[in-house]
């Protein structure tokens, strides 16, 4: 099988400036086109270590991949690593590059520096794939058996997310014209609901008798819960597809409780699924969660189908006057109670004008928790024409952390009523 390593370079990943998001959605390209990924390391701005990790990794890997250190400024020095480590003798200038270079600058209304020019300049040893999207081309290196008794190619691709991701397919295609790759099958079930250590015990016996080809991994996640992942590795694509479809007929009924999707999924992208496909509409009450469940079902593209509106009620004076919640309902049991959500997602769904609401009142934290009602405590209400529910939730956990849970779990039992009402 083809093996694969991603390195990403710059101190502002060391130091967690910037947090590193291409590497997964690289890892995730190279895994579909049948390239197993052995490693992700991070090198900072040093010349000599860039040469030498890169050097280390291309000894071990068919393919390495390097985002990262192209810029215009002169602390990105990967292009200089790049030249040593591959023997270059010069510089050439690549003039699509250079083209791509004028355009986007001229569009902008910018003049064209000596440091834009530069980034045309490539090392002799690299074939270039141009960058539609920015300044600084993808380089690729290729080294014969003589160096490293295989013969592993490196692509150079810029740091910015976008402009990595834009050139993936081009990376892609140019892999598989020069590399044998080998199929490689991956299927994946979402839970929520139930803790990995928890779920790893419930399902252990089964993953104890897994075919010795397949692999099982646990991938948590606060807003959508744990992502169970079956790959199968080098065989046949029909027949590896076959082999994971058995292992999952035995899997679903030991899990139904907390299963919500045979797909790499999101709680919000199944809600908007059941509401479009039944034509209902949801609106959302957010007191603690702040916008976050909103911001949530709207990140799905065409939310605005199901998706009404929201009331982000902080005040208790916006829960009275706006919700409609009773000032002797806030006096006799306090905002973060279930007959305060209840009346919050009742009012605002009468409100709206939405088929289901779900609302949310809690405590996130750090502070103002009390002994019966510590940092942590959320009351989650949904309501329909068919009735409200009202539930209560502890967690133990920052104020981010909180939040993101609170949000999580409110969105899972507005799937779970809407699902129990739609007959799904």
């Amino acid at each position: 099988m083809t093996k694969a390593s991603i390195c990403t370079i710059g101190d502002e990943i060391l130091i967690g400036q910037i947090v590193d998001t291409n590497s997964s959605h690289i890892s995730q390209a190279l895994g579909t086109a049948g390239i197993r990924v052995t490693r992700m390391i991070s090198i900072g701005d040093e010349h000599d270590q860039i040469v030498e990790t890169l050097g280390k990794e291309l000894e071990e890997n068919d393919i390495v991949v390097v985002t990262g250190g192209l810029g215009p400024t002169k602390d990105d020095i990967t292009k200089t690593a790049l030249a040593e480590l591959s023997g270059a003798t010069g510089n050439i200038t690549d003039k699509t590059q250079l083209d791509i270079i004028h355009q986007i600058l001229g569009a902008r209304g910018l003049d064209v520096l000596d440091v834009n020019l530069a980034q045309a300049s490539v090392p002799d040893t690299c074939e270039v794939i141009p960058n539609k999207l920015g300044t600084a081309p993808v380089m690729v290196f290729r080294f014969g058996k003589e160096r490293y008794s295989h013969q592993p190619a490196l692509y150079s691709l810029p740091g910015v997310p976008f402009e990595a991701l834009g050139a993936l397919p081009d990376i892609i295609d140019d892999i598989k014209r020069h590399k044998s790759l080998t199929d490689i099958c991956h299927r994946t079930i979402m839970t929520f609901g139930i803790a990995e250590s928890a779920l790893a015990r419930h399902i252990q016996d089964w993953e104890d008798n897994l075919p010795k080809e397949m692999h099982l991994a646990y991938l948590p996640n606060l807003l959508t819960g744990v992502r169970l992942r079956l790959s199968v590795y080098g065989g046949k694509a029909s027949e590896m597809q076959q082999l994971i479809e058995r292992e999952i007929m035995r899997l679903k009924p030991m899990i139904s409780e907390w299963m919500y999707s045979e797909q790499d999924d999101t709680l919000q992208a199944c809600i908007g699924r059941i509401l479009g496909a039944k034509g209902k509409t949801v609106s959302v009450a957010e007191s603690c969660t702040g916008g976050m469940i909103s911001e949530l079902l709207t990140s799905v593209p065409g939310s605005s189908a199901y998706y009404l509106g929201s009331v982000t009620s902080y005040a208790n004076s916006v829960k009275q006057n706006t919700l409609g919640v009773r000032k002797e309902t806030l006096e006799q049991y306090g905002a973060v109670s279930s007959e305060c959500v209840a009346e919050m997602s009742e009012g605002v769904r009468l409100l709206m004008g939405s088929d289901f609401s779900v609302a949310t009142s809690g405590i996130a934290g750090p502070g103002g928790g009390s002994e019966d009602k510590p940092a942590g405590t959320v009351w989650i209400g949904v309501s329909s024409q068919m009735g409200t529910e009202t539930f209560r939730l502890r967690f133990t956990g920052d104020r981010k952390r909180n939040i993101e849970r609170f949000a999580a779990h409110a969105l899972n039992i507005l799937r779970q009523k809407i699902l129990k009402e739609a007959n799904l």
